[in-house]
């Protein structure tokens, strides 16, 4: 089988494990503090507080954002449901704004239709690995005076106009989930340039915390370990090949489908680094459970991401939510995920275009 996603930890990251583990400081301590320091510099921001996930890091961010209970963020409908169900932690309302169709990323055009009074932030996601529209989007949060928090949890080491995403908000998120373009097991990161916002995330990760045993405010325990940041110091000196392995492995499966009848490989943007945490293309709707079936019993890893709009879910329809994006519903209709990751091999590669090929001529 080739799978979808194949996370790579080779023996330097065993080792520095072992090392932590030795240690006996396990928990938060000098490893989490030399990864922060780091991924900040990769980032070009003042700060970064790592988190125990990429959803607690959302939750944080918005808090420290001073987001709550009557606000409205604006974010996209297509994505993984901590997007929103962050916003829901809060006490506020998430707003759903259509994608472009082509990069599946949120419209700014429908952005700035969904502004009310009520909203306070955009929540922009750089889906599958490409950077979100940040010009326009910036734009119209000075127009209207609102915070950005870039969900940028599928887009580590991608650039908009030369500039790495997670730079360009008020705040960021980053997930180091295993099937991340870059992983510390579980783990998480918010990055900014505000020192407030900075503070306020490092005191509510752990317990509302000022000082040692000084609690004034209610925060939460969502610490990263030593142990995991020792992973993450390790595979952030990896990231910029594995995200060249990507692209790579993108540009060959553009170059040799693209002519498949039925098939649309992923559209890239101008003036963007594109580092792939999914390569997705478009099938039609009535055609993607046979794709699925053919490519799965050839060996190949499928995934749909994502097969619903995050306001039919059931717990946003039992919350009321009656919206329609149409974009949205054609993309998660049609989207199909394939292989991508820095592991596969030419051979790999070249059996991904040929299962496509066969399964094209078959179902079409």
């Amino acid at each position: 089988m080739i799978p979808i996603a194949n996370p790579i930890l080779g023996d330097e990251e065993i080792e520095e494990v072992v090392k932590v583990l030795k240690s006996g400081f396990i928990a938060q301590g000098p490893k989490v503090a030399e990864f922060e320091r780091m991924f900040a510099d990769y980032v070009g921001t003042k700060h970064a507080v790592a988190t125990s996930n990429g959803t607690t890091a959302l939750h944080i961010a918005l808090l420290a954002a001073g987001i709550g209970p009557g606000d409205e963020v604006i974010t996209t409908p297509f994505s993984f449901i901590a997007t929103a169900n962050s916003i829901l932690y809060v006490g506020a309302k998430p707003i759903f704004a259509d994608i472009d169709p082509k990069t599946y990323n949120i419209d700014p055009q429908e952005i700035q239709e969904s502004v009310t009074h009520r909203t306070k932030t955009i929540i922009p996601v750089h889906l599958y690995g490409q950077p979100a529209c940040m010009d326009a989007i910036s734009e119209i949060a000075r127009d209207h005076d609102l915070k950005v928090i870039e969900d940028a949890a599928q887009a580590h080491g991608a650039l908009y106009k030369n500039k790495k995403v997670g730079s360009f908000g008020d705040m960021a998120c980053f997930s180091f989930y295993p099937t991340k373009n870059i992983t510390t097991g579980e783990g998480g990161i918010i990055t900014t340039d505000n020192d407030e916002m900075a503070q306020i995330a490092r005191t509510l990760r752990a317990h509302g915390e000022k000082e040692r045993y000084e609690h004034v405010v209610l925060g939460y325990n969502f610490r990263m370990t030593d142990i995991a940041a020792s992973i993450g110091i390790i595979q952030l000196k990896k990231l910029e090949e594995f995200n060249r392995k990507r692209i790579e492995n993108a540009e060959y499966l553009t170059e040799h489908i693209g002519d498949i009848d039925g098939i649309e490989p992923p559209f890239v943007q101008e003036n963007v680094k594109h580092v792939f945490h999914q390569y997705t293309i478009r099938v039609g709707d009535d055609k993607r459970v046979k794709y699925i079936k053919f490519l799965n019993n050839e060996g190949i890893g499928t995934g749909i991401h994502y097969p619903k709009p995050i306001y039919k879910q059931k717990l946003y329809e039992d919350l009321g939510y009656r919206a329609f994006c149409p974009e949205t519903e054609k993309a998660a209709a049609e989207v199909l995920s394939i292989p991508v990751h820095p592991a596969l091999r030419v051979e790999d590669l070249k059996e991904i275009v040929q299962t496509l090929e066969d399964a094209s001529g078959t179902i079409i």
